[in-house]
């Protein structure tokens, strides 16, 4: 007999990926076609009059980046959204004072953020490959990258959720930290092309790190050490994870 923990955690799995294909045309096409014009813009036209970078053409060294932005992008707007939505309702409070232990309820949230960024993900990578040709040097460490990434940013928006007392309050870190952060986390340049001052100031940006991990595992090539990019994302893992659960075991947010 399946334990009532993994029979709801399995329950909160299928309601999210029914939920994520039922509304495809929101959860799935809206980063497809955004990343198909980047592909348009900043590879074909702008890619057309760069140099090429540590060997490769301007087209395909953006790609794992483009790719990295719609994992980051779909995991934490997804559980941002379901969690939020959830508590607004106060469907969250059936949860809460069901069997389930808070970890398996937090677990169910984040897994549908992780799910959706790989369905996203691997989307857009089918979508790259009419622009420019891949090739995948190490696929253990492209998955963990994108794995690692996509559980920081779904425990990320279900902090955020839980810290919302609005619907405005949902969309201010997307809006005023994820972009920039993502924008100057090395999708579009190499940090060594930067002037050493700056260079050392992206090194503090997280984003940083994951998108040159992801990128080394499609290209081989990577602005930072590898060992370091997922000893920066384990730290961050650790760190929401805690966060999280500690909010839940203080009802922060959650009970009225």
């Amino acid at each position: 007999m399946k334990s009532p923990a993994l029979v709801g955690y399995l329950t909160m799995v299928r309601k999210e990926l029914v939920r994520i294909f039922r509304i495809w045309s929101q959860t799935l096409l809206p980063p497809v076609v955004t990343m198909s014009l980047y592909f348009v813009i900043f590879g074909g036209f702008i890619g057309s009059q760069v140099a090429r970078i540590e060997g490769f053409t301007y087209m395909q060294y953006i790609v794992p980046g483009l790719v990295m932005m719609s994992i980051i992008t779909s995991s934490y707007t997804n559980t941002v959204s379901t969690f939020y939505f959830a508590k607004w309702q106060r469907t969250i409070d059936e949860l809460l004072v069901s069997p389930m232990p808070s970890w398996t309820v937090i677990a169910g949230f984040v897994t549908g953020g992780v799910l959706r960024a790989f369905l996203t993900g691997a989307l857009v990578v089918a979508v790259s490959l009419f622009f420019t040709h891949l090739t995948i040097v190490n696929i253990g460490i492209l998955l963990a990258a994108a794995f690692l990434t996509s559980l920081i940013f779904s425990l990320a928006g279900v902090v955020n959720a839980v810290y919302a007392k609005g619907f405005d309050a949902i969309s201010i870190v997307p809006n005023f930290v994820l972009t920039p952060l993502t924008y100057l986390g090395g999708v579009f340049y190499s940090i060594k092309l930067l002037p050493p001052v700056w260079a050392k100031v992206s090194l503090a940006n997280p984003i940083l790190y994951m998108v040159n991990a992801f990128r080394y595992g499609f290209l081989g090539v990577s602005d930072v050490r590898i060992w370091v990019s997922f000893a920066v994302m384990g730290a961050l893992v650790l760190i929401l994870l805690v966060w999280t659960l500690v909010l839940f075991k203080k009802g922060a947010g959650l009970k009225k």
